[in-house]
């Protein structure tokens, strides 16, 4: 309901949850960083879910937030169907940290949020732009996991 349904008044709860799944995750000076979306996705969507899950994160636990240090380089069709080869060709390339963001995670423990993970097609294209512009260790946590039915 928080990433199709316009409920926001889900993020604060919703926000909570992942802040105390992340704990074992960080260091002391964490920046903590959403999944980014093509603006053509946010202009449809309204909001990125993943930067609504990483504000709480990084508010609750006292750490650098920053919702800019990665950014979609070409729009991607929705991850929704294909196999996982598709899904990782799919964004192979279409997530960068721009040059004016690279010093400050360079270096920099990274808590990177998503609100659902599928594949692992996107986490791994952000985590890799990510290892590209310096920052390491690089952690994930996400709210939900999504499975395919047996």
């Amino acid at each position: 309901m928080l990433k199709h349904g316009d409920r926001l008044d889900l993020a604060p709860a919703l926000g909570g949850w992942v802040a105390r799944a992340a704990l074992p995750l960080l260091r002391p000076e964490t920046v903590v960083v959403p999944v980014p979306v093509h603006l053509r996705r946010l202009l449809k969507r309204k909001y990125n879910q993943a930067e609504m899950l990483s504000r709480h994160v990084a508010r609750a636990h006292g750490l650098a937030h920053l919702p800019g240090a990665l950014r979609r380089l070409r729009h991607t069709p929705m991850q929704d169907h294909g196999s996982v080869g598709d899904r990782f060709a799919n964004v192979d390339g279409a997530i960068g940290v721009p040059a004016r963001m690279a010093a400050q995670v360079q270096g920099r423990a990274v808590l990177l949020v998503d609100d659902v993970m599928a594949s692992g097609a996107t986490l791994a294209a952000s985590a890799d732009a990510l290892a590209a512009a310096g920052a390491g260790p690089i952690s994930v946590v996400v709210l939900a996991r999504a499975v395919k039915d047996a």
